[in-house]
């Protein structure tokens, strides 16, 4: 057997292995999310080896979608942390076997505070299994590991079934984007879903010349301001017209050309701009990409110039659409 049939054969065994969890999901799953759901303080996940390593993800990931979750070691709760564990908390142990060691040493402690226990286990007539009030079955005819004895379909299996409780009490609780993105404000839905025009617009040394002004002594304004742009105002300093690199291009092209000729005989009227700083971020790059433009003028409701978004300050700060 080769590589690539040796690897396809393990996500045979271990899809297999999830589609028959699937198939036995019953009552004892219902009431472990009706379990977390009545939580009024934390979901404390414990488990020894590859389950803590697994236990450690799924807090993680009840932790952003919803459910405040952290994860305690058992042998760190014999020596001290079992005062981590509140009496409004729930447990939620993991054991293949139901009998690690170092877990079943702290079961009749973690049953003196009356709190729910959730084991999830292969046994249901093991230590874990007996102490449970709510048996999740992560029970598997085998594992991948062709010497049967390393973690492999059995760890998938709890990982799985740790994500479909997750999914589940985020569809009983009405999660939604925002308030996964409202523990992720440094990711990229965060950023999506909360960064404004404002946060990011600049407000100072614009390049902002009078209409007037020769084309001379813009294209010096618009090399000083780095954007290549410079935004030209009337005599009421409302926005009139935008220059940029590309129309000085074009004037090129033009037999007319002067330098010592009004910037604005060059430059775009009325150029595209909003008033709405509060416009997220995300927003504004659709405005920007779907005008082909790189630059946003921001203005109060006199048309007055009060900032202006870049492009390159969206893409900096990790702005996606």
């Amino acid at each position: 057997m080769n590589l690539i049939e040796i690897a396809q054969e393990t996500l045979h065994i271990e899809a297999d292995a999830l589609k028959k969890a699937a198939k036995r999901l019953d009552t004892n799953f219902l009431n472990a999310v009706d379990t977390i759901l009545q939580t009024k303080g934390k979901l404390i996940i414990t488990g020894v080896g590859k389950s803590g390593l697994v236990g450690a993800k799924m807090a993680a990931t009840f932790a952003s979608t919803g459910t405040s979750s952290f994860f305690l070691h058992p042998t760190e709760a014999l020596h001290g942390d079992l005062g981590m564990i509140g009496k409004e908390d729930t447990l939620l142990a993991i054991s293949s076997s139901g009998e690690s060691e170092e877990l079943t040493k702290i079961l009749p402690h973690i049953k003196r505070f009356e709190i729910p226990l959730i084991g999830m286990t292969g046994n249901p007539d093991s230590s874990l299994g007996r102490y449970a009030d709510v048996w999740l079955d992560i029970s598997v005819e085998r594992e991948a590991c062709p010497l049967g004895v390393a973690p492999t379909t059995s760890t998938t299996l709890t990982m799985a079934l740790g994500d479909a409780l997750a999914v589940a009490l985020m569809q009983k609780r009405g999660f939604k984007k925002e308030d996964f993105a409202s523990f992720h404000p440094g990711g990229s839905l965060g950023k999506k879903l909360f960064v404004k025009v404002k946060d990011l617009m600049r407000t100072e040394s614009l390049p902002i010349a009078d209409e007037t002004t020769p084309l001379k002594d813009a294209v010096v304004i618009m090399s000083e301001g780095k954007l290549g742009s410079v935004l030209l105002t009337d005599k009421e300093g409302r926005l009139a017209a935008l220059l940029t690199d590309g129309d000085l291009r074009r004037a090129l092209m033009q037999e007319s050309f002067d330098m010592d000729h009004p910037a604005i005989q060059y430059a775009s009227k009325e150029p595209k701009r909003y008033r709405n700083t509060e416009l997220l971020a995300s927003e504004a790059l659709e405005i920007l990409e779907n005008n082909r433009i790189q630059l946003l003028p921001l203005v109060d409701d006199d048309d007055r110039i009060i900032g202006i978004l870049h492009i390159h300050d969206l893409v900096n700060a990790g702005i996606k659409r």
